[in-house]
């Protein structure tokens, strides 16, 4: 039984002991790897960064499309309604 109460404890913080140098390697390995991906992250930004002229001047582009071409819409619904007033007054005064 003296045996038992003297080993357990002492396996009991040897593995303790390789757990905590396992855990500290790997939270250096953890270091190194968000410093990798925060290099990435910052190459990925940059070059989305350098898009935006382009996505401002597509967006420019559409917004002046879509004024012409509610212009247009508007146009032919008017001139729609003018036709079928003229129509309904001709067919009242008949």
């Amino acid at each position: 039984m003296d045996f038992v109460n003297v080993f357990l404890p002492m396996l009991l913080y040897i593995c303790g002991i390789i757990l905590l140098i396992v855990l500290i390697v790997l939270g250096i390995k953890l270091i190194g790897i968000l410093d990798k991906v925060e290099r990435v992250v910052d190459n990925v930004e940059d070059k989305v960064n350098s898009l935006n002229g382009a996505f401002s001047i597509i967006d420019r582009t559409t917004d002046s499309i879509i004024s012409i071409g509610n212009t247009v819409v508007s146009a032919v619904n008017s001139l729609t309604t003018r036709v079928l007033n003229k129509k309904k007054k001709y067919e009242e005064d008949e």
